[in-house]
């Protein structure tokens, strides 16, 4: 069982602190047992007898006893809610390490609204399942077999009604699981997809108003939410219906004590104190059943989460990494590269071979869905090569090691994204180290000159910045981590000419001995680059500078005239 191998796993750090908590739960539960036993005593040999000092007597001990049980059970808690919500903490992390290793590809297989529900609501079941077992599970078959034996102890002639007591709560509780189970994998399964619908929503929010189609998006969520509370319900009426049964249960075992022990007591075949006692342990007995009900009312839930964690943990990454690759000047170099997305009928890109070297500018061109983007995203392995190699000095980008390969590819991707905080925060990820004078330099090149203090606060996604800044926040982040190759994948879209040209203007100087790769648009943006690559259904069907282009490629000809009528 996954839940088992996942706890044992990230728990094995804790064994100390883990057998300790058994051992206090060991005494805890032993105290437990012994207060009606200690009872009984009293009853029979002290209240029958009226013998005060022997009340006294076995009143201090008991005192003592339930003082040790008192002290023992708070540290058992203490102890166990540690190891629980540092093992919580492990998983978390390890999901975290998992997910930030994954391609897009990888990110596209189990969708965003998933591995955040995967990270943080199946973790946190894990951990409250982990630390209900830790409480309960170990306490409760104790309780349960020692209840047995000191019952027993007490009047072996009623042994038959713990045994009845206690098979019909194992076949309520066995039936209760039975039905949970499903019930909860589908809640999970749920949850991924309202979160999703939400995650959708949200991040088109804009789209939805701009088509005025708010009340089909509330319809939709609506209906999710239906759903999910539908099966909600389904589940509280397990629960409602359980629990009056085991009360039902626990109320006619008291009952058939009293009855049967009242009768036992009046033949003379047992004292009142036992008969008290015994009905004391018989409680304790189905208490302890009572716990094991609790925990599979969490254990069901628990298990389908501990599945969809370990699904994530034990998904293999595409991209091997391998030490001792080196980058010396940042040559690129496409050799035969081919990529099909997954499920996909067709490649999108097909037999591409080309090469740039340090100092020079190559462009990428082409109609909408040509594969401009996916190529530009092999380079800092967004995505594997389903076929040839990408390579960087000679070096595979799959065999490169991931912070050597940050270190020399930097990309502005098509939509750029900053992150909550500030303008230097979010340049400092280019290069942590930078100082305050080359975030101003960066900012320059990038023409950012709206930026007026480096502590200008930024929301996250840098929503309340404009699409043109956004876009030069992002292209002074490249200048600030200084790369071996620059990949701008339509990163002057949202800029104007001027401002474009003032731009790349400023970068020739910072660039002249990078290898820099340009997806554009607009022929305007790359007629001064050294290759030009002419895309169409994913291949390359034309290269050459812009004049040599204009001479003998028929599909540049068109883009250029059409963007030419446009701008006329």
């Amino acid at each position: 069982m996954d839940l088992i191998r996942l706890t044992a796993r990230f728990g094995k750090r804790y064994s100390g602190k883990i057998a300790l908590v058994i051992v206090l739960q060991l005494v805890t539960t032993l105290a437990t047992l012994y207060l009606p036993d200690l009872n009984a005593d009293i009853i029979n040999n002290g209240v029958a007898q009226a013998d005060v000092p022997y009340i006294w007597r076995t009143g201090r001990t008991m005192l003592a006893v339930a003082l040790v049980q008192i002290a023992a059970a708070i540290a058992a808690v203490w102890f166990a809610s540690q190891v629980a919500m540092d093992t919580g903490r492990d998983i978390r992390a390890a999901v975290y390490n998992r997910v930030s290793d994954f391609d897009s590809e990888e990110m596209a297989h189990f969708g965003a609204a998933t591995l955040v529900t995967r990270g943080t609501n199946d973790v946190q079941q894990v951990q409250m399942t982990f630390l209900l077992f830790m409480n309960f599970m170990v306490a409760a078959p104790i309780m349960a077999i020692g209840g047995i034996i000191m019952a027993l102890r007490q009047d072996a002639g009623m042994s038959w009604l713990v045994v009845t007591a206690v098979l019909v709560l194992a076949v309520v509780v066995g039936v209760t699981a039975a039905i949970l189970m499903p019930l909860f994998k589908r809640m999970q399964t749920k949850l991924d997809a309202i979160n999703g619908l939400l995650r959708e929503q949200i991040a088109g929010i804009r789209v939805v108003r701009a088509f005025g189609r708010e009340d089909y998006e509330a319809e939709r969520f609506t209906e999710a939410n239906h759903d999910i509370t539908r099966l909600s319900l389904n589940i509280g009426r397990v629960f409602v219906t359980m629990f009056p049964v085991i009360m039902l249960i626990l109320n006619l075992a008291t009952a058939a004590v009293l009855w049967f022990g009242g009768h036992r007591v009046d033949e003379g075949l047992v004292e009142v104190g036992s008969l008290t006692a015994f009905m004391q342990y018989l409680m304790q007995i189905l208490m302890a059943v009572m716990m094991g009900v609790f925990m599979l009312m969490m254990l069901p839930r628990a298990i389908v989460c501990a599945d969809r964690i370990e699904e994530v943990l034990g998904h293999e990454v595409k991209a091997p990494v391998a030490g001792g690759a080196s980058i010396g000047n940042g040559s690129v170099r496409f050799e035969d590269v081919s990529y099909t997305y997954p499920g996909a009928e067709k490649p999108v890109l097909e037999g591409i071979s080309f090469e740039a070297r340090p100092g020079t500018t190559t462009a990428i061109i082409g109609s909408t869905g040509s594969g401009k983007t996916t190529l530009a995203g092999l380079l800092p392995r967004l995505y594997s090569p389903t076929s040839g190699h990408v390579l960087i000095d000679g070096h595979p980008v799959t065999h490169i090691p991931r912070q050597d390969l940050v270190k020399a590819v930097a990309m502005v991707p098509q939509k750029p994204w900053l992150f909550s905080g500030t303008v230097a925060s979010n340049l400092r990820m280019g290069n942590p180290d930078a100082t305050d004078d080359e975030l101003w330099a960066a900012l320059r090149t990038a023409q950012a000159e709206f930026v007026d203090d480096l502590d200008m606060p930024i929301s996250q996604g840098g929503t309340n910045v404009s699409g043109g800044q956004r876009q030069r926040l992002c292209i002074a982040r490249m200048f600030v981590a200084d790369p071996k190759v620059y990949v701008f994948d339509d990163s002057f879209s949202a800029l104007d000419a001027t401002t474009e040209a003032n731009l790349n203007a400023a970068m020739r100087e910072i660039v002249q001995e990078r290898t820099v790769i340009v997806v554009a648009q607009k022929v305007s943006s790359i007629r001064h680059a050294d290759q030009i690559l002419v895309m169409e259904a994913g291949r390359i069907v034309a290269r050459g500078t812009h004049d040599e282009l204009l001479e003998t490629s028929e599909t540049y000809r068109e883009i250029a005239a059409s963007q030419a009528e446009v701008d006329a």
